[in-house]
């Protein structure tokens, strides 16, 4: 039942206030780690020339989704300290790209969910097909991101909403269709975005274990632990942050009652679950080192390569089989 006193004292909005500055510091932080880091996964996966498999080429585009989208986070930084200063042109273009690289990371996801489905459940039908088919896959990938944010890119501009004296980025809208378009791109978000491709991921890695276990593959088995971990962070990561964002819809959609508490509550968890899923470009590169052993081992070999770790760093640090002997066979960085 709704507070007949709520409802006739003016509704304050939640703001950041001091927040602002602790947003500012995280968003610095998972720039720094997610730049340094995916940048050396792209370093890493060039360096290993014609001994690629099909799933070293598409982590090398998610490493190169989230470094475009850890790019993003310095000017999002000094939107939530003061405002946006951009302009309208830097607004729609940093949308965009944000949309369309989280877009292309799930995208690219799922299509190693389903190589690794292809290659060890029904590997006599995929050998000669998907070292040709890889790159135009991960071609239709990035077409099918850059489509998806197109909506982002048409309506978002930097404006003053009503009597705001603070600029915003953001979809500039007649009051009548905002929440009517929001919940048509929300609707889109997480069908498209989340749950259809997490559908994929779980029927495909289910498939896949149980063809693993019952084959008793250690090494294969082994080799699905960084992949797994990838899968499980991000939906560690993402989850919360669509389902607050399926609330919110709820909410706009009116089919959920609207009070000023609720509200402000739906836009702190909007803004703590969103913080979770931005440290998520910077997670992945962290989770190739301390699980993948053939990472480890191509990393340090390119470090030694270069003269920036001793001989002796790089046989006590090493793991497994050497650079030296890797085949292109198993040249998987996992």
């Amino acid at each position: 039942m709704i507070d007949i006193d709520m409802l006739a004292t003016p509704c304050i909005p939640w703001t950041l206030g001091f927040n602002s500055t602790v947003l500012v510091s995280i968003y610095s932080v998972v720039f720094v780690f997610g730049v340094l880091g995916n940048s050396l996964v792209i370093s890493v996966v060039c360096s290993m020339k014609g001994c690629r498999t099909s799933t070293d080429v598409y982590l090398m585009n998610l490493a190169l989704a989230d470094l475009l989208f850890s790019l993003t986070l310095p000017f999002w930084a000094v939107y939530i300290h003061s405002e946006w200063i951009f302009g309208s042109f830097m607004c729609k273009l940093l949308s965009g790209l944000q949309e369309a690289m989280f877009y292309s990371g799930v995208l690219l996801l799922t299509c190693i969910s389903i190589d690794r489905y292809l290659a060890i459940v029904r590997a006599m039908h995929v050998i000669l097909l998907k070292r040709h088919l890889v790159v135009v896959t991960c071609g239709g990938v990035w077409l099918g991101a850059a489509l998806l944010s197109l909506p982002a890119v048409v309506q978002r501009q930097a404006y003053q909403p009503g009597n705001a004296l603070r600029t915003v980025c953001h979809e500039n809208l007649s009051a009548e269709s905002m929440d009517e378009w929001r919940v048509g791109m929300r609707v889109l978000h997480h069908t498209a975005g989340f749950f259809i491709p997490l559908a994929i991921m779980i029927f495909c890695y289910g498939f896949t274990l149980s063809t693993l276990f019952s084959a008793h593959n250690g090494h294969k088995r082994k080799a699905m632990q960084v992949i797994l971990a990838v899968v499980l962070a991000f939906v560690v990561c993402w989850l919360p942050h669509n389902i607050t964002i399926f609330v919110d819809t709820l909410m706009r959609g009116k089919l959920v009652a609207e009070t000023c508490a609720f509200r402000n509550q739906v836009d702190l968890a909007l803004h703590v679950t969103e913080v979770l899923g931005i440290l998520h470009c910077a997670i992945n590169p962290i989770l190739y080192a301390f699980i993948g052993q053939k990472f480890r081992n191509q990393l340090l070999a390119t470090f030694y390569k270069h003269g920036l770790i001793s001989k002796k760093a790089h046989t006590t640090y090493r793991r497994g089989t050497s650079y030296s002997s890797v085949s292109c066979k198993s040249s998987n960085i996992l």
